[in-house]
């Protein structure tokens, strides 16, 4: 039978302000370095006040890193150094690999629902890879599989396997797996994760048990407010749940609600991570270098 693993870490996404004025809930970033490692940080971004995302993310740069945005409703319009340009609208995802060098901008168009909701993720590079050429690769919806599993529980592969279904997002260094889960009320998931990988699930909307201990004081919990009085086991949206390594499958578990939520794993790497702004390397002199030709205008190593 599998070993389960435990929860390590509850996390309350935080309110901040990204790029050009984008109101955002921040699940994790520079702070929790290395506990994620391979990854680096997790944006959502919902809002029906088009003031709070219109500003967007306007040109900006990146190395050594690959970004991750999964929208949920609205229309975000984005361009690159590559010559990539188009509109990710609700279901879609754009996995970007910086690598050596790329500038791009992201820009919110006002969502014709009224909300804008999506996410960004960050996952770091290797050092043997930060400086491979870039890459782009655009997943529409209608791209993603999804899958209908015992006890009604859906699945939308973006990158990863259930059964002989593979999600569309492959070779990627990190080997990341990223699912969109919902599960009704009333019924228990398992599902394997690979030995030593990463595993961290960011809940959306319902709640539920992410593993079978129900002690709230079993695991560290971090972004409770000051007038926080309840600590429970069950996970609600807008938090982050980071799994201990030790086990080879998670667990979730309904009762009177469903439950939402992305599974994200990935292999981790283990190096020194020097982190400024929209740049990750491995030292700061790398760091000193990347921002000295972004000045100079010698940024883009490849096109």
């Amino acid at each position: 039978m599998a070993a389960i693993r435990r929860i390590k870490l509850i996390r309350k996404g935080q309110p901040t302000i990204e790029g050009a004025g984008v109101h955002l809930k921040r699940a994790f970033g520079n702070a929790q370095v290395p506990q994620f490692d391979p990854f680096l940080m997790l944006d959502d971004f919902h809002s029906d006040n088009p003031a709070h995302y219109l500003p967007g993310f306007p040109w900006h740069p990146h190395r050594g890193i690959e970004t991750i945005t999964y929208v949920q409703e609205g229309l975000v319009e984005h361009g690159d150094s590559m010559g990539h340009k188009g509109v990710i609208g609700a279901g879609d995802v754009q996995w970007m690999t910086a690598g050596s060098g790329i500038i791009h901008q992201e820009m919110p168009k006002e969502s014709p629902t009224g909300t804008m909701w999506g996410f960004q993720f960050w996952a770091n590079l290797p050092a043997s890879q930060k400086m491979m050429p870039p890459r782009y690769r655009g997943v529409k919806a209608a791209d993603i599989p999804e899958v209908t599993i015992e006890g009604g529980i859906t699945i939308k592969i973006i990158a990863g396997k259930i059964g002989n279904v593979q999600g569309p997002v492959q070779g990627i260094v990190i080997e990341p797996e990223m699912l969109d889960i919902s599960i009704p009320p009333g019924t228990v998931f398992r599902h394997p994760v690979p030995a030593r990988h990463t595993a961290f699930a960011y809940v959306l909307s319902g709640e539920g048990y992410l593993d079978e201990c129900r002690d709230p004081y079993a695991h560290d919990t971090a972004g409770a407010g000051w007038s926080d009085t309840e600590r429970r086991c069950v996970c609600q949206p807008e938090t982050v749940v980071l799994f201990e390594h030790e086990g080879d499958a998670v667990q979730a578990t309904t009762t009177e609600k469903p439950v939402r939520f992305l599974l994200v794993s990935g292999k981790p790497i283990g190096e020194p991570v020097a982190w400024y702004g929209p740049i990750v390397m491995n030292t700061q002199e790398e760091l000193r270098v990347a921002f000295e030709e972004y000045q100079q205008g010698t940024f883009i190593k490849h096109k």
